[in-house]
């Protein structure tokens, strides 16, 4: 699998993707001169996951780090306890809980380095997760952003729902990954174990570049929470990006650590945050009428779980579509250029359709190779 990657204006290189090995990697990381990184894990009212899980962030193997915390305004007793037992971390506490985007935003704005990687605090790393990030973010210049393999916590040779092996998106914005179909996570057994470009890499370990994030906007405050990551790499993109997942480095996410699954507050932001996430990158020719077609599969689904006796689910995506109709009025458009292409990870084709009638599961039986 052969990929030419290139920056605005600039030819990189034709460079084999799919061959990348642990001893390349250990040759680079061994030859010294390393850029420095700056893991910075969001918290709020997570003292729990923090005992358990920023050990393993400490133990990693790469030399040029910062481990950063910043704080949501916890009432829990977070600070103290990572004063106390992690002196070595570096803390900025936020003054209001500002949710997952806004509260990255105000932390990020502090931080100075070459790359930044946005940990979730429910992650447990492998000691050398670090350097294959690293190494793909330096050797193939126009990656904008990568993830790591994203395994489940409690089920370690299964995909975990937020991110699995690298995000992609249907042409009605139904967001999926390799690894994970709607709510079915397929065990690891190696099949996607490729460096491989994708349309979005995961909020739980996204690694990127410093001056990139702030240069595409950051994450939308508005999202509050949710898909805000999608909308970060599909600018990214759009400025002639690529995000890349990258098996050789593997995490094992707990996930639904602040809004668990089923929550309706979590079935809001999803469903506005996706049509908002739509609205902003799609060019008007698909636009004008793909997210007709989207309010009406939403209205489906939302009288679909009405019916049988969900009014949370009903009264939440009543609400996203409310709030999406205020933000057509008074929200912000970004002005990027649209790529002559679809990027990589973009799946022409109806997810919906596939999953629900034709009753396909995996990622591999919807996205075919040839």
């Amino acid at each position: 699998m052969i990929y030419a990657l290139c920056l605005p204006n600039c030819i990189i290189a034709v460079l084999p993707m799919n061959v990348m090995r642990r001893n390349d990697v250990e040759e680079w990381a061994n030859a010294g001169n390393l850029p420095e990184v700056a893991i910075v894990i969001l918290n709020w009212n997570g003292k729990k996951f923090l005992e358990k899980f920023l050990p393993s962030v400490l133990a990693s193997t790469y030399p040029n780090k910062r481990i950063v915390l910043a704080d949501n305004a916890s009432a829990d007793d977070s600070i103290a306890f990572v004063k106390a037992h992690f002196p070595n971390v570096e803390i900025i506490i936020n003054s209001s809980n500002e949710g997952f985007a806004k509260g990255y935003n105000s932390a990020l704005s502090q931080v100075n380095s070459d790359y930044y990687i946005l940990l979730n605090s429910d992650i447990e790393v492998t000691p050398n997760w670090l350097e294959p990030l690293l190494y793909v973010m330096e050797n193939y210049r126009n990656a904008g952003a990568c993830q790591p393999k994203i395994l489940s916590y409690h089920q370690k040779d299964t995909f975990e729902y937020a991110g699995a092996c690298g995000g992609w998106i249907d042409s009605l914005g139904y967001p999926f990954a390799r690894g994970r179909v709607f709510d079915d996570c397929e065990s690891d057994a190696g099949q996607y174990d490729d460096v491989a470009p994708c349309f979005w890499a995961t909020g739980a370990a996204l690694c990127i570049r410093a001056k990139l994030y702030h240069d595409a906007g950051g994450l939308d405050p508005y999202f509050f929470a949710h898909q805000e990551e999608i909308d970060l790499c599909w600018r990214l993109q759009r400025l002639g990006y690529a995000v890349f997942a990258v098996p050789l480095s593997v995490v094992y996410h707990v996930g639904g650590g602040t809004l668990p699954k089923g929550n309706s507050k979590k079935t809001f932001l999803n469903f506005r945050n996706n049509l908002v996430m739509m609205h902003k990158n799609l060019p008007w020719r698909e636009k004008w009428w793909k997210m007709p077609c989207r309010l009406a599969l939403d209205a489906v689904a939302a009288w679909r779980a009405l019916l049988s006796g969900d009014t949370g689910f009903f009264t939440a995506v009543a609400k996203a579509h409310f709030h999406y109709t205020g933000w057509i009025i008074t929200g912000q458009i970004p002005e990027l250029p649209f790529p002559d292409k679809k990027n990589e990870g973009w799946y022409n084709g109806s997810l919906i359709w596939q999953y629900f009638i034709k009753k396909k599961k995996k990622f591999s039986e919807i996205v075919v190779r040839k």
